[in-house]
C-alpha cells in the first residue's frame, strides 16, 4: 500500500467544514470559444482534430473510431442506456479561459470560483506534487513541483503531451492496452476524446506526493471525453488521484473516458479516484493497466453520483510476481444503477490479485458487482482472491453479484467471497438505545461498513467520501 496514505479519524471528518450538494450540483453560466451542435458526425471528429492541430495518425485514429462506433449495437446485458440519445450530446465544448494555465490568478474568475468550491487549490498547496483542472473539453491549469520537472517527471495535459511527445505517445495511446475497437464507447472516445493528463515517471524516480487531476463537465447536455495516459517505468512510484463531478440538469449527459496505465518491472502504481457525477449522467468510463514483472497496481475507487454507471477496472498481469488490487465503493441511491466490479487477467506465472468491493443500496437504487478473473495455462502459482459485500438499507433495493472466473491452470489458489445483508435491526436498536436517532445510527452502522475502503483513500478524499454517504443517508 502507498506509504502516503493516512487513514482517516473521527476527528479528520469533524475538523472538515461539512459539505453541501450544491458544492458539487451548480452550474456556472455557460461561456465558451467554441461549442458543437448536438450530434456526431465526420466533420465535427475531423473539426476536433484541426482545432488541436493534431498530427495525420491521431485524425486516422479518430475516424475508425467513428466508423466502428457507428457500426456497433449497444451492449445487450447490464444497465439499461435506451434513454441515451448520442444525437442529443454535446461532444466538444471550449470553455473561454487559456488552456493549461499555470497560474490560478489566469483562470476566468467563474471557473477558478468552480474550483475554489471544489477545493482543489488549497488541495495543491497541502497534499499534491502536481495538479491538472480539466473544464469541459479544455485543461484550464496544469502544473508540477519544480524538483519533480527536474528528474524528468512530465505531467500534461493530454492535448499538450501529443504535441511535445508525439513519439512517445503514439507508441502508447490506444494500442496495446485499449485498442479503439474494444467495445462501443471506446470507440466512441477514440473519435472524440479531449483533455485529460499524460504522466510518465522515468525509472527509479519515486514521486513522494500525489499527482491529482480534476475533471469538471459544466455544460447542459455536455459530454466529457478526457484521456489518461500513464507510464511508470522500471523501478519508479507513483501515485495519480482523479476527481470528477458535473451540476445536476433536467437533461442527461455523457462521460466515457479512458485510462491507460503502463506499469513497467518493478514498478508500483496506485490510481485513486472518487466518481460524483450527478444523476443525469452516465458513466460509462473505461480503466486499464498492464503490469509487467514484480509490478504493483492498485485501483482505489468510490462511485457516488451518477444515474447509470459501467465501470469495471482492469489489471492485465503480464509478467511474473506482478500484482494487482482492486478496491472500491459503490453507492446506489432513488433512480441510480451502479453496475461495476474489476478485471483481471493473469497471463504469468506467480501472479496475485485481490479484488475487495463493496456496495450500498438504498430507496430502489440498484447495485451490482461484476468480476471477471481468467488465469491462463501456464499461469502457475497464480493467486486470486474476490470478496464483494453488499449492504442494502431498505427493502425495496436490489444488489446483484455476477462473478465470473475461467481458470485454465490447477496449479493455482482461488478464492471468492459474497455477501448480501441489511442493516441489522438489533444494531441499529442499541445504538438508539444510547441516545443516537435512526439516522444517526444508521450512518454509524454505514460508515462502519465502509471503513476498510475509505482508509485507503487520500485523506481530502476520504472526508468527502464520508460526507457524500452521509448526505446520501441524511434522505433515508
Amino acid at each position: 500500500m502507498d506509504a502516503n496514505a493516512k487513514p482517516v479519524t473521527k476527528s479528520d471528518v469533524s475538523a472538515l467544514v461539512a459539505l453541501d450538494r450544491d458544492v458539487f450540483d451548480h452550474a456556472d453560466t455557460e461561456k465558451h470559444t467554441y461549442k458543437s451542435v448536438p450530434g456526431l458526425t465526420e466533420e465535427l471528429v475531423r473539426e476536433i482534430s484541426k482545432q488541436k492541430n493534431e498530427p495525420q495518425w491521431m485524425l486516422d485514429l479518430r475516424l475508425k473510431g467513428l466508423h466502428h462506433f457507428l457500426r456497433t449495437p449497444l451492449p445487450d446485458w447490464g444497465p439499461s442506456l435506451k434513454k441515451l440519445n448520442f444525437d442529443e450530446i454535446i461532444y466538444f465544448a471550449r470553455p473561454d479561459a487559456k488552456q493549461d494555465s499555470t497560474n490560478w490568478e489566469e483562470v476566468p474568475k467563474e471557473i477558478k470560483t468552480t474550483f475554489d468550491r471544489l477545493g482543489i487549490p488549497k488541495a495543491e498547496q497541502q497534499w499534491l506534487a502536481g495538479v491538472g483542472a480539466q473544464y469541459d473539453s479544455d485543461v484550464v491549469y496544469h502544473k508540477i513541483r519544480d524538483d519533480l520537472a527536474a528528474k524528468g517527471v512530465i505531467f500534461e495535459d493530454m492535448d499538450v503531451a501529443l504535441q511535445k511527445y508525439p513519439e512517445l505517445v503514439k507508441q502508447h495511446f490506444m494500442t496495446n492496452c485499449i485498442p479503439v475497437t474494444d467495445h462501443k464507447f471506446i470507440m466512441l472516445h477514440a473519435a472524440v476524446w479531449s483533455g485529460g493528463t499524460f504522466i510518465y515517471v522515468p525509472k527509479n524516480v519515486k514521486v513522494d506526493l500525489p499527482l491529482q487531476a480534476y475533471f469538471r463537465m459544466n455544460a447542459k447536455k455536455g459530454g466529457q471525453f478526457e484521456h489518461t495516459l500513464i507510464i511508470v517505468d522500471e523501478g519508479a512510484q507513483l501515485h495519480y488521484i482523479e476527481g470528477c463531478s458535473a451540476p445536476q440538469y433536467n437533461a442527461n449527459s455523457l462521460h466515457a473516458g479512458c485510462v491507460e496505465i503502463y506499469v513497467k518491472k518493478g514498478a508500483r502504481m496506485r490510481y485513486s479516484s472518487v466518481e460524483n457525477w450527478s444523476k443525469n449522467t452516465y458513466n460509462l468510463n473505461t480503466k486499464r493497466g498492464i503490469v509487467e514483472e514484480n509490478g504493483l497496481l492498485e485501483w482505489v475507487s468510490a462511485q457516488t453520483g451518477s444515474g447509470v454507471t459501467m465501470l469495471y477496472p482492469c489489471s492485465v498481469l503480464k509478467g511474473q510476481y506482478a500484482k494487482a488490487d482492486h478496491i472500491s465503493i459503490a453507492v446506489a441511491g432513488k433512480n441510480q444503477d451502479q453496475d461495476t466490479g474489476a478485471k483481471v487477467y493473469h497471463l504469468a506465472p506467480h501472479t496475485s490479485s485481490i479484488i475487495r468491493a463493496k456496495s450500498i443500496s438504498k430507496d430502489g437504487g440498484i447495485s451490482t458487482f461484476r468480476g471477471h478473473v481468467k488465469v491462463i495455462k501456464g499461469a502457475k502459482d497464480a493467486k486470486v482472491s474476490v470478496k464483494c459485500d453488499a449492504l442494502m438499507v431498505d427493502a425495496i433495493s436490489v444488489s446483484n453479484t455476477f462473478p465470473y472466473m475461467k481458470i485454465m491452470e490447477s496449479e493455482v489458489d482461488v478464492a471468492h467471497e459474497a455477501t448480501v445483508g441489511k442493516i441489522d435491526a438489533e444494531q441499529l436498536f442499541y445504538l438508539m438505545s444510547r441516545g443516537l436517532t435512526e439516522e444517526q445510527a444508521t450512518q454509524m452502522v454505514v460508515a462502519g461498513f465502509i471503513e476498510p475502503i475509505v482508509k485507503e483513500l487520500p485523506l481530502e478524499y476520504a472526508v468527502e467520501l464520508n460526507r457524500l454517504i452521509e448526505l446520501e443517508m441524511e434522505s433515508h
